[in-house]
């Protein structure tokens, strides 16, 4: 079977790493995200991984703490996790390289555009950490950016839900799902993909979106191979 998708920024939530603990991360549940990933490695996908922090820290919800610091704390979030995917994607023999935006020489990569592609072009995972180094600035934001960076034939979100609706399915039963819509409208009609700048910065480099769920991981492969799954937005 022939890869739909040749080179791939999937954007992990930190939620999706806590799996049934809610908190922190859950090896068995990141396991069976990464079983998929060594599929398609082997495959020849090149893969790209941002990694997002919520499991640990959420910034937005930090109270009267400074926006920044809550942010930098963020990053730091993000940076156990880029580690703890690597370390589950290593255990199944993937040769994989963290990068981070804030450097950490003694643990991680600095990002450096050409060794991330580099080390895709010799099939290595490469997995982003600490967002895009810079306050303000979320980590869907921070896919966007490195998909840009990197050429990526399109961001693939994984998510707690299984695609994008016009309204939140979980306080609306009647909400409905969309199989493909517009950047255009998901914009106007302030549909919650990513957030606008994350959107924005996808749709001026022509960067398709997937929204799909992650409760079950085969779907990443399943994505990868074109199969009809969440909502594709372009």
């Amino acid at each position: 079977m022939d890869l739909k998708y040749k080179r791939i920024l999937l954007k992990l939530s930190g939620e999706s790493l806590a799996g049934d603990k809610k908190t922190g991360i859950d090896f068995d549940t990141v396991a069976k995200i990464c079983e998929p990933i060594k599929r398609l490695n082997d495959m020849g996908a090149e893969i790209a991984i941002v990694v997002g922090g919520g499991n640990f820290w959420r910034g937005r919800s930090s109270g009267s703490m400074d926006r920044t610091r809550a942010d930098h704390i963020g990053m730091l979030a993000t940076a156990i996790n880029a580690l703890g995917v690597a370390d589950s994607l290593e255990a199944l023999d993937v040769d994989v390289r963290v990068q981070t935006a804030v450097t950490m020489r003694q643990v991680a990569e600095p990002y450096i555009r050409g060794k991330a592609i580099r080390h895709l072009e010799k099939g290595r995972v490469v997995v982003f950490g600490c967002g895009t180094g810079n306050p303000f600035f979320s980590t869907d934001t921070a896919a966007a950016l490195r998909a840009a960076e990197i050429e990526a034939d399109i961001v693939m979100k994984a998510t707690m839900v299984d695609g994008v609706y016009d309204s939140d399915p979980k306080t609306n039963p009647d909400a409905v799902k969309f199989d493909h819509i517009s950047f255009h409208d998901v914009l106007n009609k302030d549909l919650a993909v990513m957030d606008s700048t994350a959107a924005s910065l996808c749709k001026d480099n022509a960067i398709p979106i997937l929204v799909f769920s992650i409760d079950e991981p085969e779907n990443i492969y399943k994505a990868v191979m074109g199969e009809k799954i969440g909502t594709i937005v372009d």
